[in-house]
């Protein structure tokens, strides 16, 4: 007989119901949930898990992460100094803490430099038991053109040889609908689960703006009509209302950021459509409430663009926040925090009023939908055993995500660590 726990809860979210269920019991078997209810029966041998002083959730996904480096400070030298083992590992260094808080699925949006599919390997490796790890959801590199905001080379463009080194040899880069419609079936041939797009520019690249767009309507028609024929989904880098009205016309499944979205028609279709949206908060926490010492230490790209847009991304917030939007939780860290540290895009949903229960299954059960893992984002019979656990209050403690007090994966117990 496989391994039995029995978990008592003190508090149970579901991933579904926007309420929390006193004094229930989960039965788990093996790598699935057996019940779930009140005063279940306990067969012989079965392990239990007194969690009655705390809340019970699924696992929790972060639908937006950038793995292939480790310290957010050395980001931008990983991706051009590090070899493809570096990244590599990292991409299994992060999984594994990730797991730890309680995030139990995690999904990569590419890399801008040539880690050699890495990635999918530490997904493979993942899966196949030899390393812990969040279940990773894999887009191995951005697709996108050069001189735009997925461009390594303009870290070095002082150097055209070197930059031009840099630029040919990354996956993800191209020109013109033919040679995107190869480097859309390459990336899936080498294993990729979707397709990441970076279609306007953005704060930190010095020759764009969040509302160029940086990729021809042909491009990009012929980008996602390749992954669709394939059966992949495409989402995009996108912040403009212009792009992203643009890409809804051509198919696009999702929107990372969203962030200068200002059309309520426009977010009436997506509805429609059921594009969903990853709108990053905390990522962008710095540009809307920014102070003054805190962007002296930005790069100049930043400091230029951030009085110009933070007005424009509040008000985008609030007619999102409003919206029936399809809604991922997703934290794009690269800045101020490192891609594990998940919990932090807790707070910035709670700073803006959103009814924390949301804010749940936006990381729970809607997730699943976006990462496209199902049986997992809910506590019910027969769905994979990946739960966790927080003795923080919830409903009114911003910083409750911080502080993971149990998790499980697949029926396992790992060890927990809390975010500095």
């Amino acid at each position: 007989m496989e391994k039995m726990y029995k978990i008592l809860c003190g508090r149970l979210f579901d991933g579904e119901r926007t309420v929390l269920e006193e004094r229930m019991e989960i039965l788990t078997e093996g790598n699935r949930i057996r019940a779930v209810g009140r005063d279940l029966p306990c067969p012989e041998g079965t392990e239990i898990i007194d969690l009655s002083d705390a809340t019970v959730t699924p696992g929790l996904m972060d639908a937006h992460t950038h793995m292939n480096f480790i310290e957010w400070k050395d980001f931008e030298r990983t991706m051009l100094y590090q070899s493809p083992a570096w990244k590599g590992m990292a991409v299994l260094y992060n999984a594994r803490k990730g797991l730890r808080r309680g995030f139990t699925a995690m999904r990569h949006c590419g890399t801008n430099s040539n880690d050699a599919y890495a990635s999918i390997d530490a997904k493979r490796l993942i899966n196949a038991g030899y390393f812990e790890g969040a279940r990773l959801v894999i887009a191995p590199h951005y697709v996108t053109c050069s001189n735009s905001h997925g461009d390594i080379s303009h870290r070095v463009a002082q150097n055209p040889a070197l930059g031009e080194k840099l630029w040919r040899d990354y996956p993800g880069a191209g020109c013109g609908p033919y040679e995107f419609r190869d480097i859309v079936r390459t990336q899936i041939k080498y294993g990729a689960d979707y397709i990441k797009i970076f279609a306007n520019g953005g704060f930190t690249t010095p020759n764009d703006s969040p509302d160029d767009l940086t990729l021809c309507e042909d491009e990009l028609k012929s980008i996602i009509d390749t992954a669709h024929q394939l059966k992949k989904k495409v989402t995009a880098h996108a912040y403009s209302t212009e792009t992203i009205r643009l890409l809804v016309r051509l198919g696009i499944d999702g929107i990372e950021h969203g962030s200068l979205l200002d059309d309520p028609e426009l977010i009436a279709e997506m509805e429609e459509k059921d594009v969903y949206l990853i709108p990053n908060f905390a990522a962008y926490d710095q540009i809307i409430f920014g102070t003054e010492e805190l962007l002296k230490k930005m790069i100049p790209a930043m400091r230029e663009k951030i009085p110009r847009y933070a007005e424009r991304m509040l008000c985008s917030r609030e007619l999102v926040m409003k919206s029936r939007l399809r809604i991922g939780y997703g934290t794009d860290f690269v800045m101020a925090h490192n891609c594990y540290e998940s919990g932090y895009e807790f707070i910035s949903w709670m700073k803006m009023g959103a009814d924390p229960l949301r804010v749940l299954r936006a990381a729970t059960s809607v997730n699943a939908t976006i990462l496209e893992l199902p049986e997992t984002g809910a506590v019910k019979p027969g769905y994979l055993a990946d739960l966790a656990a927080w003795r923080r209050d919830l409903l009114h403690d911003p910083e409750a995500l911080l502080d993971c007090a149990f998790v499980m994966k697949d029926g396992v117990i790992y060890p927990v660590e809390k975010s500095e």
